[in-house]
């Protein structure tokens, strides 16, 4: 699906605001799994299969069109979110020439269209409701701190830091293992210029972030 503005794509988005993903599902003739251990993604993938997003898995944002990333935001009833929010891999071997200008990190957050999802774990999946979709920039002083704690991240990775790296790291930013299992390893620089094999390790915007912004649109 087309759009011609980003603001055809919020219209869009906020028709679904009040539906739960049931509706939604029996609506788009689409198979809800029961628990979603094993498809953790269903409901980002479901939300970019109804809005018509294009990019898949690719290193880009997910309306290439617009330059906008689609960010589903699990929250509680009383809209405080229950998860950190996952925006891209973090590159651990040839990272010569990679900055925050070019880096998909930026491309992903310069423009996000949230989709809040009411998703208390006594939910089952099918009653998580669709919370009211917001699009959101960075301001200058986020940004600056979004590329402070990317450059640190990447600084530790290029002096084989990585195993030092954790989640108290960053203060926008997090960097968390991201696998399928403790077996799913990755090539990284290691501590004396050596590959070494560890864990894919994501970068995570904070849930005292997002908090901020829901608070920002919301107040």
């Amino acid at each position: 699906m087309q759009y011609d503005s980003p603001e055809a794509l919020l219209n869009q988005a906020q028709s679904f605001a009040g539906y739960s993903l049931g509706e939604l599902a029996e609506q788009y003739k689409e198979q809800i799994p029961q628990q979603l251990l094993h498809k953790k993604g269903w409901i980002g993938q479901f939300l970019e299969l109804i809005l018509g997003a294009e990019s898949g898995s690719l290193a880009q944002p997910d309306f290439p069109e617009l330059g906008i990333e689609l960010k589903t935001l699990p929250i509680d009833e009383n809209g405080n979110p229950l998860e950190s929010t996952y925006v891209s891999v973090v590159p651990l071997i040839n990272i010569q020439g990679l900055y925050w200008d070019n880096s998909v990190v930026r491309h992903k957050l310069m423009h996000v269209l949230w989709v809040p999802i009411v998703a208390s774990k006594h939910l089952a999946v099918e009653e998580r409701q669709i919370a009211m979709p917001f699009l959101w920039r960075p301001s200058a002083e986020e940004e600056q701190t979004l590329k402070q704690d990317f450059e640190d991240v990447l600084d530790q990775v290029s002096m084989g830091n990585i195993e030092n790296l954790d989640a108290r790291y960053g203060q926008i930013l997090q960097v968390r293992p991201k696998a399928a299992n403790a077996k799913a390893l990755t090539d990284a620089i290691g501590p004396e210029g050596k590959t070494i094999q560890t864990l894919p390790r994501g970068f995570y915007l904070r849930p005292q972030f997002t908090k901020k912004c829901l608070q920002q649109q919301f107040s």
